[in-house]
């Protein structure tokens, strides 16, 4: 027979004290870290696009990325945080938008995105007048391509409806304006006005008060300025809408010294987090503030490009064609400044190491911009200047960018805003050129990718859907528009993360989940790598972490 031996008080007591100590010294030698993510699937968007399940941070950084037992063994944190299985990228950047711009909108212009009629447009601006009445009347997003009879309007109804009022309303693309009579008289412009790389619309012998480029820009110059307490509030408020849908970095094509030195400010202060390239304006005063002093590269704030103008929109017909255009054989469109303006803004900046960025738009106004690039870049080289937009390339100037090391920067959801009447501005074999964001990435293996925004939405989710459907957001067309340049959903990642962060020579510290980069992160409801195409416009953003 055998004899049960009950284990005394004594043992019991021994062991469990020994148990608590074994799970102690584990403990002990556990490092300590800011916050760990567990259960989830991480793209970590590094060379190998290889994904883990948990990450720690530790100083703004991450400090490990691994599976959950690993990261949960060797690391111990105040903050776990469980992310339910759902799927994590590096925080999304936008590689070419207005940031400022956008603020400024949400506090003072009129929203005319959308607007189906100039009727519609008008009715948004008595909302708009009712609810901030001013001096001057601005609005915002008019597209006439939108509307029954897709013609530039004029400002007769604004005479009549807001009289004695300085109404401007900007295009979509925002290279052209309809002014009231109040503002041509002030702007000096009437029907006998000439200007280089401007124009005024004409029609019975009368300005229609519609400006294009140089001329709009005339325009623009005379709308009073925001205080400072406005602009701030316009920083803050575009920060707190770019990180409600995923954004953590953006690039701002084109600002002046004093919104750089708010931002900086804001920024130094703590209450602005975004990460911001700012790219500067190139008048001489902007330039040699910014380039006397080298490259600025802070935590938050990075000055190290110019942004220079080619041509105009596609939209408003200002973007420089080769030929003319299918729909006004009259026009070619523009070249909005004289080569000597260039090529001293590109020696400038050649001098300074600082990027050239150019908006080019159209065929012509790619090619002119190549050439002029072609003089100083002489071949392969790591300087990365971009061409913004490439909308429109000739087919013999495709190799040049891979022969040059010229960076594409490119905005997907132009390609499906304007896929429903490009071609009645290229014609049916122009048009097979435009938007060929695949052959463009071909030539040096990657390009930029952001929104233009506030032209097109603020979603990186739209960008990413707009770059591998190339469909409107009700998944027309249902084949896809010339879906033989839609990008793989590896490479509409990578040119929302990494290939931005490349684009403005931040790619040690952002783009992809690594150890020791700025542990900017987003989760996301649903895994846009692999849900059904059509579910990706209704992603919803859960978490979007700014280190």
């Amino acid at each position: 027979m055998k004899t049960l031996v009950t284990p005394t008080v004594k043992t019991i007591t021994f062991a469990l004290c020994a148990l608590i100590l074994t799970l102690m010294s584990s403990c002990n030698h556990k490092t300590p870290v800011e916050f760990i993510v567990h259960n989830a699937k991480v793209y970590t968007v590094d060379d190998h696009f290889s994904t883990a399940q948990a990450f720690a941070v530790k100083g703004g950084k991450f400090v490990a990325i691994g599976n959950d037992e690993t990261i949960m063994n060797q690391y111990v944190a105040k903050e776990t945080i469980d992310a339910e299985g759902k799927a994590i990228y590096p925080g999304f950047m936008d590689g070419h938008c207005h940031f400022m711009g956008y603020g400024e909108n949400l506090v003072r212009w009129a929203n005319l995105k959308g607007c189906r009629s100039f009727d519609e447009v008008i009715e948004r601006l008595k909302e708009h007048d009712s609810l901030y009445p001013a001096e001057w009347l601005l609005g915002r997003g008019w597209d006439q391509n939108l509307w029954e009879k897709a013609e530039f309007p004029d400002n007769t109804k604004l005479a009549d409806i807001f009289p004695n009022k300085k109404v401007l309303l900007t295009r979509v693309d925002g290279h052209a304006v309809l002014v009231s009579k109040e503002v041509l008289e002030l702007a000096g412009i009437d029907e006998s006005t000439k200007m280089d790389g401007g124009m005024a619309l004409i029609k019975d012998g009368q300005c229609t008060g519609v400006l294009l480029d140089n001329m709009a820009d005339a325009a623009k110059a005379l709308i009073p300025p925001m205080t400072t307490e406005q602009r701030s509030q316009a920083l803050l408020k575009a920060e707190e809408n770019c990180k409600a849908v995923g954004l953590t970095h953006v690039t701002d094509a084109g600002l002046d010294i004093a919104t750089i030195e708010l931002i900086d400010s804001l920024q130094e202060a703590g209450l602005l987090r975004m990460h911001i390239n700012a790219m500067v304006n190139p008048d001489d005063e902007t330039m040699d503030h910014f380039m006397q002093q080298g490259v600025i590269d802070k935590q938050r704030l990075s000055v190290r490009s110019v942004k220079i103008y080619a041509d105009g929109a596609l939209g408003s017909r200002g973007a420089k064609l080769i030929e003319p255009y299918s729909d006004d054989p009259t026009n070619t469109g523009l070249i909005v400044e004289n080569d000597d303006f260039y090529r001293h803004v590109c020696q400038k900046a050649y001098d300074a190491g600082y990027q050239v960025c150019c908006h080019a738009i159209g065929d012509g106004g790619v090619h002119h911009i190549l050439d002029i690039y072609s003089e100083f870049l002489k071949g392969k080289n790591d300087l990365r200047w971009r061409i913004e937009h490439s909308q429109v390339v000739d087919e013999a100037d495709f190799h040049r960018y891979g022969e040059y090391s010229v960076i594409p920067s490119i905005q997907t959801t132009h390609c499906t805003s304007d896929m429903d009447w490009a071609d009645e501005r290229l014609g049916e074999e122009r048009i097979k050129n435009a938007y060929a964001y695949q052959r463009l990435l071909q030539e040096n293996g990657w390009v930029v990718n952001g929104t233009d925004f506030p032209i097109e939405d603020i979603s990186p989710i739209y960008t990413f859907y707009a770059a591998v459907a190339r469909k409107h957001l009700d998944g027309t067309p249902a084949e896809g528009f010339q879906i033989e340049n839609a990008l793989t959903r590896e490479q509409a990642l990578l040119s929302i993360t990494m290939w931005v962060a490349k684009g403005c020579f931040l790619e040690d510290r952002k783009g992809s989940i690594e150890v020791g980069k700025d542990a900017d992160f987003v989760i996301l409801g649903r895994d846009i790598m692999t849900v059904a195409e059509n579910e990706i416009p209704d992603t919803k953003v859960k978490m979007c972490y700014i280190h």
